[in-house]
């Protein structure tokens, strides 16, 4: 009688949580019986994951930001390999999250314990030394889009290219109007989806920007409605302590599908304003006109600008490698500069479209099974 596979797996955010839920689903294709130990969220958890610590936990973001947690972070990643070191892991996988996941894969590769890196860390754009920290820690990096595997076949890092799970879930033509009713919203109209991000840090600095923003916009635009996703309760709170001067013609949605309000509200929407991230990818295969934007901590700003090598930051101009969609970063990030970029978008709907259609269907290719697939290849190479 063989016993299951054990897979330990550390998630620091919605996105991340999304991602291994594919991925546990594609894996007990092949491993019925596995089970999932380490951080998860709530759709891991839903999945039958267990986790030491809420992903909360892990949510943090910048160079700066980072150091008040480094203690708290330290304290966790310790006990966190304690208790994965004692299960006997047939594989661990980090799913982004570099900064904690880069330190764990070392650990347990030292082992002797195979170890994967799910989405690959942006050295390419920044801190490329990195690289060979990476080559240290991991035995196999699983990459998301296509030139992250070029960079790694450079540096003689093991790296497949799996696509995104996003572009096998979402069909190739959006139904705008099935998710507004889903969400309730007025089928005929202009709606405008409002993300400012998913972690406490991203709401804090673009927050109180947006609010000065859709105040005039909503002057401007008398026929429009602003849906902001929350992703959890915390969220909730700051978003509504935000904006609720702003009116009834701005609606707070609650997540009720795990990682997907965001998603549900873009797909109602017209037009995206939103942080970097994940879900700049999502707002493109959703074929919707975006407004990406950022802003840091002023001294992680000034340190990143020493390292950065790239000059775009979004995802969709990352694909297409060059500007397709508006990018507003840090002292950019004014009123004046949304509502102008914001006039500009409504120019420009029908040529994202068939861009942003032409790369939804180069990252469609069965990810999650891909990634499962090149998993076990790895335990069957290291057994």
């Amino acid at each position: 009688m063989t016993m299951p596979r054990v897979f330990g797996v550390v998630v620091g955010e919605p996105s991340g949580d999304a991602l291994g839920a594919s991925l546990m689903l594609a894996l007990r294709q092949l491993y019925p019986d596995a089970r999932f130990i380490g951080i998860a969220g709530p759709q891991m958890l839903a999945l039958g994951a267990e986790t030491l610590a809420p992903m909360e936990r892990l949510s943090v973001m910048g160079l700066v930001e980072v150091l008040g947690r480094l203690r708290e972070l330290f304290k966790l990643r310790t006990a966190l390999f304690s208790w994965l070191a004692a299960e006997k892991l047939d594989a661990f996988i980090g799913i982004d999250a570099p900064d904690f996941n880069l330190g764990l894969e070392r650990r347990f590769k030292s082992l002797g314990i195979p170890t994967v890196h799910y989405v690959s860390p942006s050295v390419w754009a920044w801190r490329q030394g990195r690289v060979k920290t990476l080559a240290k820690s991991v035995d196999l990096v699983l990459c998301l889009l296509p030139f992250e595997k070029a960079f790694y076949d450079e540096h003689h890092v093991q790296a497949v290219f799996v696509g995104h799970p996003l572009a096998d879930h979402l069909p190739l033509m959006n139904d705008t109007q099935a998710a507004r009713a889903e969400l309730g919203l007025p089928l005929e109209g202009r709606i405008l989806a409002v993300l400012p991000g998913s972690r406490r840090g991203e709401v804090a600095q673009l927050g109180p920007v947006l609010e000065k923003a859709l105040k005039v916009f909503l002057q401007q635009h008398p026929g429009w409605i602003v849906a902001i996703p929350a992703v959890n309760a915390l969220r909730r709170e700051q978003i509504v302590h935000l904006f609720v001067g702003l009116g009834d013609r701005v609606q707070v949605f609650d997540d009720q599908w795990g990682a997907g309000v965001g998603r549900k509200v873009m797909a109602a929407a017209d037009q995206v304003w939103l942080a970097s991230g994940t879900a700049t990818l999502e707002a493109m295969l959703l074929k919707k006109p975006m407004l990406v934007m950022y802003r840091f901590h002023w001294l992680t700003y000034w340190l990143a600008k020493w390292l950065v090598r790239i000059h775009l930051f979004s995802l969709p101009n990352l694909l297409l490698g060059r500007k397709v969609v508006p990018e507003l970063i840090q002292g950019e990030v004014q009123e004046d500069r949304i509502l102008d970029e914001s006039a500009q978008l409504e120019k420009e709907v029908g040529p994202l479209t068939e861009l942003f259609t032409e790369q939804h269907k180069k990252i469609r290719c069965h990810a999650s099974e891909r990634a499962a697939a090149a998993i076990a290849g790895l335990i069957d190479d290291q057994s």
